[in-house]
Order: structure tokens, then sequence, then C-alpha cells
């Protein structure tokens, strides 16, 4: 959604605001970072209409979904023209829509397809998720398995990630719900995020039926099913990292403070209460410190909002430079950075890819390309794939700690 001209300006003028003092453990993204050399981006299919997520099949094809709900196959190199049959109904206003979607981790037996996405109406909408399977070109025998339990007003911060975990359960990133002036029973929506009992700003984490796994890390505390953890403003980027076993998670601040987030279970990451971000009107520091004891500060952070948006960690051999690194689609910057990490999962430095678009999802494919989808009335799925020629990578710029 484009800025408005009052929100635009907000956020200009936050590129010269002061910056809190940073929590020790936190990286400041440098502000102009280096291009990612040795690599080239090529155009594979257009005329989507704000494509929002993107799985690969086991055979090589791509389903893709467009926020107005539909749900797109790319295969053989085309993006089939008529979309797959049998989407739920979804509630397609503002950022609401269809949104993530991901395959079974043993989609091979059972064809099991897994959708994130807004319903309801403008008074009252929630997140839910569905399974169906995937089968002559239709979904088939579709069931919910998953509602946020409070409906909310207003058009905003549905979340809607997706990401497995290796022991087959499914982490689902819900939003806060909105900006103020957005409210649920009586207080500001965002609020809620610290509620237990509320799935609005939570990770929750399921079985792959929706029933409930045996580690409930918030029980003593009366949570809202699979809540998982808490204090979240708008994850946009979920993924599971084989490599080190940890959970990332980006995320959008309001103006400016936007994160990345190392997640495990039971944590608390403190929006509203604690925040490194300001409010679009009036610029005024949002919550009542930086940091605070049993809260956890970000790995990352964006001062000036880059609106960080899909998440995938590269295992792959086509960039043996970037093995176990991060990339974040960006939707503000209008690229994708690598976050380099260490073997410990530490930032060490930032590079970016630029693409020129907003940048809603990326993804790693079979083949090992980076693949990335642009959210615009006429967005693309690209790749980058390496330039042969091009001399040996630089090391990404290293990245200041405050």
């Amino acid at each position: 959604m484009a800025l408005s001209s009052t929100l635009l300006a907000a956020a200009l003028a936050s590129t010269s605001a002061p910056l809190p003092p940073l929590p020790e453990a936190t990286v400041l993204s440098a502000r102009n970072v280096p291009i990612e050399p040795g690599a080239r981006r090529e155009v594979l299919a257009e005329g989507l209409e704000h494509p929002w997520g993107l799985a690969f099949l086991p055979d090589g094809s791509a389903l893709i979904t467009e926020r107005p709900g539909r749900l797109r196959l790319f295969r053989d190199g085309v993006l089939l023209p008529e979309p797959v049959a049998g989407v739920p109904t979804v509630f397609a206003q503002n950022q609401g829509g269809l949104l993530d979607v991901v395959i079974h981790p043993r989609f091979a037996e059972n064809r099991l397809v897994y959708l994130a996405y807004a319903h309801g109406t403008a008074e009252a909408n929630t997140t839910r998720v569905a399974r169906a399977r995937l089968e002559d070109g239709a979904l088939q025998a579709l069931e919910v398995i998953f509602e946020s339990n409070q409906p909310k007003p207003a058009a905003g911060h549905f979340g809607s990630r997706l990401a497995w975990k290796p022991d087959g359960t499914l982490l689902i990133a819900i939003g806060d719900g909105g900006n103020p002036p957005t409210r649920l029973g009586g207080v500001l929506i965002r609020e809620k995020a610290q509620d237990p009992a509320s799935h609005w700003g939570k990770i929750v984490r399921l079985n792959d039926d929706g029933s409930l796994p045996a580690e409930r890390p918030f029980a003593a505390a009366n949570p809202a099913p699979g809540v998982w953890s808490i204090g979240h403003r708008n994850i946009q980027g979920l993924a599971f990292d084989a490599g080190r076993g940890l959970v990332w998670a980006s995320e959008h601040g309001s103006l400016g403070g936007d994160e990345l987030n190392r997640v495990q279970a039971g944590q608390n990451f403190g929006w509203p209460i604690v925040s490194l971000t300001r409010e679009y009107v009036g610029g005024a520091p949002i919550g009542e410190a930086t940091q605070r004891e049993g809260m956890i500060d970000p790995v990352l952070l964006w001062d000036t909002a880059v609106a960080p948006s899909g998440l995938a960690v590269y295992e792959g051999s086509a960039f043996p430079q970037w093995q176990g690194d991060l990339f974040s689609g960006s939707l503000v910057s209008l690229d994708v950075r690598r976050i380099d990490l260490d073997e410990a999962g530490r930032v060490i430095g930032e590079t970016a890819l630029r693409v020129g678009q907003r940048v809603r999802e990326v993804e790693v494919g079979p083949d090992g390309l980076l693949y990335v989808l642009t959210d615009e009335r006429a967005g693309r799925m690209m790749r980058f794939v390496p330039v042969a020629a091009a001399a040996s990578p630089t090391a990404p710029q290293a990245i200041e700690r405050r």
C-alpha cells in the first residue's frame, strides 16, 4: 500500500531523527549498503497482481499467491493463465487478502498445500490458515486449521508468514492488528501483542493438522491456543535455519526501527512496551523504554525503514559464498538484503541486490537460485543467477555495533 503524503513526510523526517541508545547485542544496519556483486536478475513472469507468497513443488514448478485471492501455477518457465481452483474466499482489502503459501514437508506423499489469508469483513476480520490437497490443478478437501481468536476492525497487520520446523510443526506469524487509532476491547489493538490470551502480535505453533503440540510455553498465562512467542508488531519474514537450528523473523517497525529477530519458544519481544521505533504522527518514541529485562532485543536494526518482507536462509550450490546467509526482501528500499552471518548466527555484514520494485517474497529454489516476487499491481517473478565472469565477491560491509 502506498504511503499517504502525511506518512511519507514523516518517514522522510525520520532519517534525521536522533537514534536512541541501542541494546548492546543489537547491530545497526548502515544506511547505505554496498551492492552485492556476482549476481544478475532475470524476469521470469510478469502481470502478477500483488503477488505475496511463493512455494516450490518437488517437480520444480511453483505456486504463487496473488493478494486479491488467486493462486497461480508457474510451470516449465510459464505462468499458467488459469488460477488454481478451490481457493477459499478471502478478505481482500488494504493489507488483507490471500497471503502466504507453503507445502507440507511430505508433499510428495500427501499433496497438502497450506494457505494463510485474511478472512471476514472490514468490521470483523481474522487471520486464517487452511490446508487442502493439490490434485489435477485444483485444491480439494480444503479445511481451516487455524483462525485468530479475536476478530478485529480495519484491514492491517495480518502477519501471515508460515514456516515449518524440522519436527513437523508449523509456525504462523500473526501481526498486532494495526496502527492507532484501531482499537479492540477498549484498548489500542497493538497492546494485544503483550496479552498471551490474544493471537494478535504472536507467533503460533501448531501440528500439521492444526492440533496443539505438547509444548505450551505460556501455559501458566492461560494463552490463546498455540501461542509460541509474544510481543511482535508485524512479522513479514519467517524462516527456519537448518544449519544453525534457529528460527529467524523480520519485522516492521512503525516509523523506522525495522528488526531482524532470532526467536525461541516462550520469548517476549517487547512490542509495544519496548521498541526502537516512533509514531507515524508526531514522531514520538513508542513504548516505555528501548530495552527491558526479560524482553528480547533485536539482532539487527534498520533505523531507517526498509520494510523487510520475505525471508530465506541460503542453502544451495549456485552461490557458495552465500551459504548459510539470510536474504530479506525490502518493500521500501526496493532490494533484497544479503545478511552475512557467522557460524553462531551473528550479523557480520550486509549488502544489497537491487530490484527497483517492492520486494514481497524471497525463496531459494531447488536449483539453488534466489527467487523474488515484487508487490506491484503488475508484479513480477524474478530470480538472481550467478554472473560467470564477475570478479570474486567482496565481503559485505561490516556493520556497526552500537
